[in-house]
């Protein structure tokens, strides 16, 4: 792409709350900025709904009031933002913002630094923000070069899921546990967390809630696989828990009883072959971090798990934040290596920008479903 022909502007989604409480979605050609030394020119060629997108776009909006008005390369979403989900948006009212966190594309453009320059028409890997858009300025270093013979496709969830999955073995090491536990495990992140683990030899126990998702773990070689739907589910947990010694468990339902089920299977496997009765249960220490909302209903804890336990918030931005510029390019590095094997994902429906906001599609992607990622490409028609 020659000088005469990078664009002027640039096609984005935009999520706006105002304060009457309503959601809009729209699409808006916003200027494209003139860039400074250490900045690149990416045109966006891939980018998925993860689920730490949904929050931003759809802001806790009642999504069955949503109506769609517009033209078929315009269209506009609105819908009711619910009174109690209104309160905890007081930062975000009235301001349009855009949406996406992560995605692959093509540098077309680059500033004048050696570093900006070296990516001019390489396919990077990039986790900016605001990557539903034809095309972003980011910093170059924030830019991971794909390797030879991968994708935009490849590349456009190569950061958050990757990251959270080696972001899950690195605290189990830090925090003195060598098995794990993870649930909701038949995801796009789940199936990588089950290579991961493979390969560096680390146990993991996979909570999944249906028979379809327990074979397609077990046919990528998980061992231990439990059904939190089946009649046995807690003696099948507790049974995977003696077998792998697993003292942290990652959760993405957050709601419901299913971290205290999980720290009481600890509880019994780590007393299994205690050799006398403790009133405050084992010393060895439990640990459930929850890292999703899937389940939005209250977490309940039922506290026979003894004493020697905890449960609290795991999120990807905080923990990356707290490495050493070394650690964090071990860990891109990684991915970069693998990123069509381990951390390869897998997309059952693309959508353009504009096919984003059709109905269809959103209360598809809005239900979560394991097994159901969508990728947005914003190069494609309307």
């Amino acid at each position: 792409m020659t000088a005469a022909d990078l664009p002027d502007s640039a096609l984005e989604l935009r999520s706006l709350v105002t304060s009457q409480g309503t959601l809009e979605l729209t699409l808006i050609d916003v200027e494209i900025p003139p860039l400074t030394d250490n900045q690149v020119l990416v045109r966006v060629e891939a980018s998925p709904i993860n689920p730490s997108d949904l929050g931003v776009l759809v802001a806790g909006a009642d999504m069955s009031t949503a109506s769609v008005t517009g033209t078929p390369d315009r269209p506009s979403v609105t819908a009711a933002v619910p009174t109690e989900a209104l309160k905890g948006l007081s930062a975000r009212l009235d301001v349009p913002l855009p949406v996406g966190n992560e995605g692959a594309g093509t540098v077309v453009a680059a500033g004048s630094s050696p570093a900006a320059q070296d990516l001019l028409g390489k396919l990077v890997g990039i986790a900016g923000g605001g990557m539903y858009a034809q095309y972003r300025v980011v910093h170059a270093a924030a830019c991971l070069v794909l390797p030879e013979g991968a994708t935009a496709k490849d590349g456009a969830s190569s950061f958050v899921n990757p990251l959270t999955a080696l972001g899950m073995l690195e605290t189990m090491r830090r925090e003195g546990h060598s098995a794990l536990v993870h649930t909701a495990a038949a995801s796009n992140l789940g199936q990588m967390l089950v290579k991961l683990c493979l390969k560096d030899g680390v146990p993991l126990v996979n909570v999944v809630r249906k028979p379809d998702q327990e074979d397609l773990l077990r046919s990528l070689g998980a061992v231990h696989v439990c059904n939190s739907a089946s009649p046995t589910f807690s003696t099948e947990l507790v049974a995977a828990l003696k077998a792998t010694s697993a003292t942290l468990a990652f959760d993405a339902t957050g709601g419901g009883t299913l971290a205290s089920q999980i720290l009481s299977g600890m509880e019994e496997a780590a007393s299994a072959d205690a050799a006398e009765y403790s009133r405050y249960g084992s010393s060895v220490h439990k640990q459930v971090y929850i890292y999703g909302g899937l389940d939005t209903s209250p977490t309940i804890l039922t506290r026979n798990y003894g004493m020697a336990w905890g449960v609290g918030g795991w999120l990807l931005t905080p923990f990356l934040a707290g490495l050493g510029p070394d650690d964090l390019a071990r860990l891109r590095g990684r991915v970069a290596a693998e990123l069509t094997t381990t951390f390869a994902s897998a997309y059952n429906r693309e959508v353009s920008l504009a096919g984003m906001l059709r109905p269809d599609a959103f209360h598809a992607y809005l239900k979560r479903a394991t097994g159901e990622k969508f990728l947005v490409t914003p190069q494609a028609n309307p």
